[in-house]
């Protein structure tokens, strides 16, 4: 049976002002489907978002649903009342539901249980960014939706806070999009993934499988596209040099070919224009020095208030060490950069910095901008040039390298857009040699291209690095060594993030499983047959019954369609179906293998 749409949308299209964000667009989503969506800064991901959920209309096309659908929206920014308290925002849900008011206490503490909230009076004007985004998220799951859609859903959170939503989002039986530049959280919690991007001549790909499979897939398709461009050039070629011989049109097959030959060149000038992807010139500058030690912090102490940040800390960096720091929102990642940087002096211990050390520091709120200047004075305050690596570069191609347009000089840094604003510190970043680089949350706003670009500029730096990101994919990538903070004035050291990652399991592993734990973490009582399996095995776990229906669901349609009298005559169309089957057959008997797997794993250790 072929899955139930949901939603879809045919031949939208969407321009604000003289900009077109996308054109003839149609996509549909499913039944239980898990879809993540990416695309460059300005392609009209929240655009095309808030048109699903019926909060804006496209300029042409129609968007259908399903009869009686119910459709959840969690937006970039979630808006609270003010004075309102976590049990306010969650039963204000349920009164416009129009719920029986008996039910109210049990949904608001299954809601609270969800969104691990330890107080339910707790105002929400004192809640950090990340815990709004968890009530936003909790509040969100009390409609109980069909179709869940998420807007940058992992913004504000820390790790801790994206591997709850993960959890979260992989045990929901539901459908859900969500648009995300964080490609680790994609990689975890998608199982179809679309690409909105103006280079593809329908305006998006889509491919099955995590993201990881969506990259190799894309790969395939761009390079085929090229292959596709490149043969259609030389036959462009072959036509301009027909046409300039200058044949005399004056028979039909000379008339047909002259119209041919202009609609061939059309088809290319469209093919090249899609092409034209531009990305962020990153290339941070070092200034050479070869000291083998930058900086070295003996057993520093700091404490803010009454809460240790950090206690007998002993660290020490050199050219080419890369340090990732992590922490939950509040642990004092931020706190111990400006240690490091000399713009706070610890409580004791001592910190020595190499003589005339070049620190440049991106700051994850971005303070240094100021908002009333314009991008062409906030990127040359002295003229209408930059000098980067020792050579003049005009204004105007030092905008271009950071994807600004020419009309976007005069306009003050307040209008520009989060990663605008996020690119423009980079590109001032840059002007500055650095031995010792030190990065507070330079990935928010940031789309995965500039991720990439970025990623690997930071990897080709040959002085010091220190990165604070809830970006775990660039963590993992870029550093040599991860410091963990545990906002008690604790911390670890790990030689990479599976290595965290294991440290965390372990952890949990070793927690009393008391109700009330689990049900702090919002989570069913464990099973004993669980006993043995790892965190992520009983992740797994618990969704394989799930997988495997929905699996030989797939395999019975897929038989149907091969049975299907229509295509007995069609080789081609026979052929694709077979292939189809074939794979769903495969899938059926990995997910029982696998199960056979966990299965004999947890017996073992039963035993």
């Amino acid at each position: 049976m072929a899955p139930t749409i949901l939603l879809s949308c045919e031949s939208i299209s969407k321009t604000y002002g003289v900009k077109p964000l996308f054109d003839d667009l149609s996509l549909s989503l499913f039944e239980g489907d898990r879809v993540g969506l990416v695309g460059p800064n300005g392609s009209g991901k929240s655009t095309l978002l808030k048109i699903l959920a019926g909060l804006e209309e496209p300029d042409r096309g129609t968007r259908s649903m399903r009869r009686q659908l119910r459709i959840a929206y969690v937006p970039q920014q979630p808006t609270f009342a003010d004075g309102q308290t976590v049990e306010d925002v969650l039963t204000e849900v349920l009164l416009a539901e129009g719920l029986d008011p008996h039910e109210h206490q049990g949904i608001v503490a299954r809601a609270l249980s969800i969104g691990q909230f330890a107080r339910a009076d707790q105002p929400v004007g004192t809640l950090s960014g990340g815990w709004r985004k968890r009530l936003a998220i909790a509040r969100t799951l009390m409609r109980e939706p069909d179709l869940l859609l998420m807007d940058e859903p992992t913004n504000h959170l820390d790790v801790e806070g994206i591997l709850w939503l993960e959890a979260l989002l992989q045990a929901e039986t539901r459908a859900y999009l969500v648009v995300s530049h964080d490609r680790r959280f994609l990689e975890s919690v998608a199982a179809r993934m679309l690409e909105l991007n103006r280079c593809y001549p329908n305006g998006v790909f889509e491919a099955n499988g995590r993201y990881s499979e969506f990259l190799e897939q894309r790969a395939a398709h761009v390079q085929a596209q090229a292959d596709a461009q490149a043969s259609l050039a030389n036959r462009v070629s072959r036509e301009v040099e027909w046409l300039r011989r200058g044949p005399k049109a004056r028979t039909t097959k000379a008339k047909a070919r002259v119209q041919a030959a202009g609609q061939l060149i059309d088809e290319l000038a469209q093919a090249q224009a899609r092409a034209k992807q531009g990305t962020a010139g990153i290339d941070f500058v070092a200034s050479g020095r070869k000291s083998k030690q930058l900086l070295v912090a003996q057993q520093i102490e700091k404490t803010i208030g009454d809460k240790p940040i950090v206690s007998r800390l002993d660290l020490q960096l050199g050219p080419g060490q890369r340090l990732g720091l992590l922490g939950p929102n509040g642990s004092g990642k931020t706190t111990l950069l400006r240690l490091l940087a000399g713009a706070l002096e610890p409580d004791a211990g001592t910190i020595w910095r190499a003589d005339g050390l070049r620190i440049v520091s991106f700051e994850q709120h971005r303070d240094s901008l100021d908002l009333t200047l314009s991008l062409r004075r906030a990127l040359a305050p002295a003229g209408d040039a930059v000098v980067y690596r020792d050579r003049s570069v005009h204004l105007a191609s030092w905008a271009k390298r950071f994807l600004f347009r020419p009309e976007q000089l005069d306009l003050p840094v307040s209008r520009l857009s989060g990663g605008e604003q996020a690119r423009l510190l980079i590109a001032r970043l840059m002007l500055q040699p650095a031995d010792l680089l030190i990065l507070d949350e330079p990935t928010n706003d940031l789309d995965i291209p500039t991720l990439d670009v970025l990623e690997e500029s930071l990897l080709e730096f040959p002085g010091a690095l220190v990165l604070v990101t809830h970006d775990r994919w660039l963590l993992d990538r870029v550093s040599t060594l991860l410091l963990a903070l545990d906002g008690l004035g604790r911390a670890d050291w790990y030689a990479d993030y599976a290595q965290w990652e294991s440290a965390q399991e372990r952890k949990d592993a070793g927690r009393p499983a008391s109700s009330e734990g689990r049900a702090r973490n919002g989570a069913a009582p464990a099973s004993p047959k669980r006993k043995g399996l790892s965190y992520r095995e009983q992740q797994e776990w618990g969704r394989m019954e799930q997988a495997i229906l929905s699996a030989e669901e797939t395999l019975a349609a897929c038989q149907a369609a091969v049975e299907d009298p229509a295509v007995a005559s069609d080789a081609a169309a026979l052929q694709a179906r077979c292939d189809a089957l074939e794979a769903a057959r495969l899938e059926v008997e990995r997910l029982y293998r696998r199960w056979g797997e966990l299965e004999e794993k947890q017996t073992q250790a039963i035993r």
